[in-house]
């Protein structure tokens, strides 16, 4: 079976595969402190509950934007699994090229978000991951990966709000009665997130522009913790 890891600032995910069919998928918090045998534990007990091993485990992937935890998790994979695990980075032929000023600069992520949207949905597409960050990469009908725009993600823009104005609070991200807010929480609710879906919408068409020439119909593609509750307000998105 095939144990594949997405490692970003917020969650670990682990998708196992069995061929292309994905068995299990857990997520778990992204520790950075955390040992090479803290990690197994946890990943042994996952595996248990599914009645199986990591002695299971016959190939490892991983993709990692946090640098300390990726040898953590090849030491997981050699000392656990017996495996060695192959790492996304930019030698690695994935059969699409980063057409940027310097490729070794582009994350695992987003490279595999590329592959995966291209292979899912064709191109050319705006793909956006709603996470720690909000960004935005750009497919071309060839399925490269053309660039694109990293923004502070919704969570981000909230706590710097609360914390660096001293009147201000945190509130319950949830979308008001209206974009006029009523009251101090509505105030908040309005400008973090209908600010948020602004930017969105801001950077789609501004994108969507610029790659005007390749053609075919610009898919809009939303991925990640929060595409669920920030999707189904911006129009724009398709998939």
């Amino acid at each position: 079976m095939l144990l594949a890891l997405d490692i970003s600032n917020t969650n670990i995910k682990f998708g196992l595969y069995e061929q292309e069919m994905m068995r299990h998928h857990w997520v778990v918090s992204t520790v950075r402190q955390r040992t090479t045998d803290e990690y197994a534990m946890v990943l042994s007990d996952l595996l248990r509950h599914a009645g199986l091993a990591l002695t299971d485990i016959e190939d490892m992937i991983i993709s990692s934007v946090v640098p300390p935890l990726t040898p953590v998790f090849e030491d997981l994979a050699v000392r656990y699994c017996h495996k060695e695990a192959l790492v996304v980075n930019h030698t690695l032929d994935l059969g699409v090229q980063a057409l940027v000023d310097n490729p070794w600069e582009v994350g695992s992520d987003r490279m595999m978000t590329a592959v995966a949207a291209h292979h899912l949905y064709g191109g050319p597409a705006i793909v956006i991951a709603f996470s720690t960050a909000t960004t935005f990469d750009v497919v071309s009908v060839q399925g490269d990966f053309l660039g694109g725009a990293i923004a502070p993600g919704l969570m981000i823009s909230a706590e710097a709000l609360s914390s660096a104005a001293s009147q201000l609070y945190r509130v319950n991200m949830t979308p008001p009665r209206s974009a006029l807010g009523k009251n101090t929480i509505e105030n908040m609710q309005s400008g973090i997130i209908y600010g948020h879906v602004g930017l969105v919408q801001g950077l789609i068409a501004r994108l969507r522009a610029e790659i005007a020439d390749e053609g075919d119909e610009v898919k809009v593609i939303a991925h990640g913790g929060l595409a669920q509750f920030l999707a189904p307000i911006i129009p724009e998105i398709q998939h």
